[in-house]
């Protein structure tokens, strides 16, 4: 198991194929490791689908809006539309590279458009590096996202069964 340095700045992801543990970077991104840790404490995750699983590319999910299997709002055919009901959030790039199991952040063609979508790397994708905001790095558990079931739309996706900050989980 890995170990995690700063329980405050780690996610402990619990998805429908097992456990994923992502350390944050809030020098790297203050502002999105921010909002990650207040939907998460929210609970606004927990639920929320796998929408676009690229083969060889990256895992998308984090629609609150949309893409929440457990929500009255859930509209799989949206997921991927939706954010939250907070507002965007500022750019906030850096040479962070996209290697495998990095986390970033999805957005439109607006660099300000993030809000609570976010992928994980299942490869290298340098192409996106200063062009998204990197926020963490899966430290431990990418034997399981290299499970979820890919599609654009997914098929019966996976999903996000929990998602908590560690220094949360007792």
């Amino acid at each position: 198991m890995a170990e995690i340095k700063d329980r405050e700045n780690a996610l402990i992801m619990e998805t429908t194929k097992g456990k994923v543990v992502i350390e944050l970077f809030p020098d790297l991104a203050p502002g999105h490791v921010a909002r990650i840790k207040e939907l998460a404490r929210e609970g606004a995750y927990d639920g929320v689908i796998f929408h676009r699983v690229i083969e060889g590319f990256m895992a998308q999910t984090g629609d609150v809006k949309f893409g929440n299997s457990s929500k009255p709002t859930f509209a799989p055919s949206r997921a991927g539309m939706g954010g939250s009901e907070k507002p965007d959030l500022k750019a906030e790039f850096s040479n962070a590279n996209h290697a495998r199991g990095t986390c970033s952040m999805a957005r439109s063609q607006n660099p300000n458009s993030a809000n609570s979508q976010f992928f994980i790397c299942f490869d290298d994708a340098a192409f996106l590096n200063r062009q998204y905001t990197v926020w963490g790095q899966v430290i431990e558990g990418m034997d399981n996202v290299d499970k979820i079931k890919r599609g654009e739309p997914v098929q019966d996706p996976d999903k996000i069964v929990s998602l908590k900050v560690a220094a949360d989980v007792k």
